[in-house]
Order: C-alpha cells, then sequence, then structure tokens
C-alpha cells in the first residue's frame, strides 16, 4: 500500500516556504461537535483558546495572546469514505554491515483542504515522508540532502543516539547542503520519528509535512508475538491538526494563527478526515496500531466510538510492563503511543481534538473504520510485554526546570532560547542519574521534551503516576500552573562540543524561546 493523496511540484519551480500569510474570509456561522459515539456534526473554524485554560488566564499571559471571536462552520457528519492510506516504507540498502537510507527534504504541493492547493513540503515526496524501519544492534547511515531553500536539521525523536548525529540545531545544514549521520540503533522496539530541529525554523518546516514515522524492530519475545507485518496488521497513524486559510496558506506562527476565517483540518496519514471516514480492511483478526501526534501544537485522544477498550501495549519509549486496556490515549505534540485491537465485527475510531495553543481545532471525528476480515484466532497477548525496573531516586540530583513566558517570548529558567548563546545550560555528565521536577509557572499548555535518553514518571501534579504512565516517555503534558516530575539516566554519549535539547514541543513555543540545552560530558 503507498500514499500519494498529493501532487509533486513541477521540477525547478519548488515554491519556497515563507512567513508569507494569506488572508481568509471570516466566517461567522455556527458550528457543533460530534459526541462520542454518534454522528453529530463536525467541529472545527472554532475558537479553541488554550486547553484547560480560562479567558482570565490567557489575557493574564499578555496582551499578544488576545483571542479573536472566530464563530466556526456548521458542517454535517461525515458522508465520504475512502481507503487509509499508508505511509511507503523506505527500502534501505546494506552494505558491508550498514544499512543506508537516503532521505530529501523538498518542497512541493498538496491538497490538506479539498480542493485548495497548498505549498507544502515533504521527504522524498510533497507532503509528509515514508517510514523508516531500523532494527537493534544495526548500523544505519542517512543520506538527507536540503532541497530546500532555507537550512534544515533532521532530528531522531526518542532515538538514543550521539548528540553530533542528533539532528539538532548545531546540526543545521544549509539549503542544497547534505547531512550524512551514521550511528549503531541502540534503541528497543518502540515508535518513533523525524522531523526539523533548526533555529525559529521548526514549525513552519514541520507544520507544512516534514515529518515521517520510524518504527524500531527487536528480537524480544514480546515482538515476537505482536503483529508485525507493515501495512498488514502493523499500521501506522500521522495525525497533524493544522492551521489553513481559504486559500490554502498554512499557518505556524502567532501572527498567522490570530488571522481570521481559518479552517483547522485534521489529517490522518496526509489525508483530510473532517468529512471523510477512512476505511482500513483487516485481513487479519489482531491489529496493532502506531499512533503519532504529529500537530504543531494540537493535542488528540484517541477512542472507540462504541465506548470499547483500546489494549495499549507502548508509550513513547517503547512497551508497557502488560498490555494494558484504556478507555482513551491522549497524545501531545510529538507524542506516540501503540494499541492493539481484535476486530471481529467493524469498529470505528475517533479522534478528539482539543487545542494546546493560541487557537486551534476542537470537535471529535470518526476518523477511521476498520473493517473485520481476518479469520484467524490469534493467541492471548503475553502475560509480561517488558520489564521497567521502577527508579529509586533518593540519591539522584534533583534540578527544577521553570517553564515561563512574558508575553510571547517563552522561558526555561528565565531565559529565551532563540539562539545557542542565549539557551538556559543543563550540563551533567555521564553516568548521572537525576530527578528533575518540570515546573510550568505560566498558564499554557506545555509538551515537555528531552533528547538523548527516555525518562520516567515519578509525579503528575503532584499524584503517583498509575497504569499507562508507568512506561517510559519522551515526551509529556505539562498543563498551565501544573508540574511533572520524572526521572533519567544518562548512559552512553558524552561530548564536550554538541549538546542536546530539551524543550517545549508546542513547535511554535520551542520557535518563541522555550528550548535549552543539555550538556553531556565524561566528567
Amino acid at each position: 500500500m503507498t500514499m500519494n493523496p498529493n501532487t509533486d511540484a513541477v521540477p525547478g519551480a519548488a515554491p519556497q516556504l515563507d512567513g508569507d500569510h494569506e488572508a481568509g474570509e471570516r466566517d461567522g456561522s455556527d458550528q457543533r461537535a460530534r459526541s462520542r459515539g454518534g454522528k453529530g456534526m463536525h467541529r472545527r473554524k472554532f475558537l479553541g483558546g488554550m486547553a484547560g485554560v480560562g479567558l482570565g488566564a490567557v489575557a493574564a499571559a499578555g496582551a499578544t495572546f488576545g483571542l479573536l471571536t472566530d464563530a466556526g462552520r456548521k458542517a454535517s457528519a461525515a458522508t465520504n469514505t475512502a481507503t487509509l492510506p499508508v505511509p511507503n516504507l523506505l527500502e534501505g540498502t546494506t552494505t558491508d554491515g550498514t544499512t543506508t537510507f537516503t532521505l530529501e527534504a523538498k518542497s512541493g504541493t498538496s491538497e490538506v483542504i479539498s480542493g485548495v492547493t497548498s505549498t507544502t513540503a515533504g521527504y522524498n515526496q510533497s507532503f509528509l515522508g515514508p517510514t523508516m524501519k531500523w532494527t537493534n544492534g544495526d548500523k544505519v547511515l542517512l543520506n538527507i540532502t536540503n532541497s530546500l531553500t532555507e537550512e534544515t536539521t533532521v532530528h531522531f525523536h526518542g532515538a538514543h543516539v550521539p548528540p553530533t548525529m542528533d539532528g539538532g540545531p548545531q546540526n543545521a545544514f544549509a539549503a542544497g547542503g547534505t547531512w550524512a549521520p551514521a550511528f549503531t540503533v541502540m534503541d528497543e522496539a518502540k515508535t518513533l520519528w523525524y522531523h526539523p530541529h533548526a533555529l525559529g525554523t521548526t514549525a513552519k518546516q514541520a507544520t507544512h509535512g516534514l515529518a515521517g514515522m520510524i518504527i524500531v524492530e527487536d528480537d524480544s519475545t514480546a515482538s515476537a508475538a505482536l503483529p508485525s507485518d507493515y501495512g498488514v496488521d502493523d499500521i501506522p497513524l500521522v495525525f497533524q491538526c493544522l492551521a489553513v486559510s481559504a486559500a490554502g496558506d498554512i499557518k505556524y506562527d502567532q501572527a498567522g494563527y490570530l488571522t481570521s476565517g481559518l479552517q483547522y483540518p485534521v489529517l490522518v496519514n496526509g489525508t483530510n478526515v473532517d468529512d471523510t471516514t477512512l476505511t482500513f480492511s483487516a485481513t487479519k483478526t489482531r491489529n496493532r496500531f502506531r499512533a503519532l501526534n504529529a500537530s504543531p501544537s494540537d493535542i488528540i485522544t484517541l477512542q472507540r466510538s462504541d465506548g470499547g477498550k483500546l489494549t495499549q501495549i507502548a508509550t513513547d519509549q517503547g512497551y508497557l510492563t502488560a498490555a494494558t486496556e484504556v478507555d482513551t490515549i491522549r497524545l501531545v505534540a510529538g507524542a506516540r503511543a501503540e494499541f492493539t485491537m481484535d476486530v471481529t465485527e467493524d469498529v470505528t475510531l475517533q479522534v478528539v481534538i482539543t487545542t494546546g495553543w493560541i487557537r486551534g481545532g476542537s470537535g471529535t471525528y470518526d476518523f477511521l473504520t476498520v473493517a473485520a476480515g481476518g479469520t484467524d484466532t490469534p493467541a492471548d497477548l503475553p502475560s509480561s510485554l517488558n520489564t521497567i525496573e521502577r527508579y529509586d531516586t533518593t540519591d539522584f540530583t534533583a534540578r527544577t526546570i521553570t517553564l515561563s513566558n512574558t508575553g510571547a517570548t517563552m522561558k526555561i529558567n528565565g531565559s529565551a532560547g532563540l539562539t545557542m548563546a542565549s539557551m538556559a545550560m543543563i550540563s551533567t555528565t555521564l553516568g548521572a542519574k537525576e530527578i528533575w521536577t518540570i515546573t510550568n509557572a505560566s498558564q499554557l499548555e506545555h509538551s515537555f521534551h528531552l533528547h538523548d535518553v527516555p525518562y520516567q514518571l515519578i509525579a503528575v501534579n503532584g499524584a503517583a503516576p498509575t497504569g499507562v504512565q508507568l512506561g517510559w516517555y519522551d515526551t509529556f503534558e505539562v498543563v498551565g500552573g501544573g508540574s511533572i516530575k520524572i526521572a533519567m539516566e544518562f548512559t552512553d554519549f558524552a561530548d564536550d562540543t554538541y549538546m542536546y535539547m530539551l524543550h517545549c514541543h508546542l513547535l511554535q513555543h520551542e520557535d518563541e524561546g522555550m528550548m535549552a540545552s543539555l550538556m553531556v560530558t565524561e566528567s
């Protein structure tokens, strides 16, 4: 199966990704959200506000965060269906024990709103990128060409790699240039993703489509027992919640999001599901789904339309200790999760959208109907998927990381990371074990992402973690006025020059300064 709902750019005439925005027309009509379990109504073009934050708190954040009155459009329930597109699987070539993958960051055009052409970007195509499969222990080399008109990077989000290969701002390379990171895959089975990470342009480039999934495989007993046939019973779901003008201009910054007349399409694997429910014809009874929230800022929650359970098997950083039945799966920007369903009758999956930024989407969507077709009877899932030893943090080094803002300027520990020199610096050493309290001193939503190593949640808003929160993470929600406490151990990699990053994964917040550097040295 292939994904190509888009058109390639005219050779030699690829449009430039720039900061110009076309003003859309204000639409003053009503809208309503579809209620769970029923067809109801779509709800887009909606004044979302900040997730979980009242208007008073928004006003307190500064006049630059003022919300515009923008009533929405009433839309009928989805009546269209289309087959779920599955991103292409990028084939690597193996020579002398190293597998090489070739990527090209390029501009193009696509329809993110039906019938309207948008300037977009993608890897090896006009929008989004292919899925890469890595195997634990393998040596990989990536040959990456920048065919954009500005510098870029490619960050391997969630991967445990040397800082010289991490794709952070220090690894930026110019338009027309190439970058060739090489490393041994040290991660166990998990779902990662790749996207740009240059200073000040991450939101623009990722929002326009520079994003793709990475599947890491291993030879564990759990992996052998789980569905793994890509596109057959192992299905990627790449979610994007965008802001787009009537003319098709994709917005990515505060000025763009505060223009009038915007639509907020929800895309799954590049297809707009606002009025289309995608279909997947299962040929196996048990199916595995890998969900990635590649949105710049919106929060997604997955659920079944019939109120049934999802069997979650993994968080950002790999398998849970055991398969866990959940009602919903909530993912902030940048987060991932894996779940399975034994499909013996048709099941419809829904996504609930909540804005995490100034404005954004809101509503509940029937995005995928999984049609039963398997005749096999799968064995019970293993009683144990993984062994996760919980940290005893008694002797861990404690730090406090404070997230704050002054108007539109975002800060970590009081510094706005708009340049490498202006960032707050966290210095640690190889082998250090640390416990961090991430305090949100603002009333804004944040999505805390740490490069290099996974972390365990020790507390969420003062409460001990439970259920799937006991898994491994690299990206987690920090609500306005809230906090999380996390613990980690810095292993394998140290460098005196190259740094990792820690930042908010609401991409606009990252570009507005909410990023700090992490230097791991030998001693």
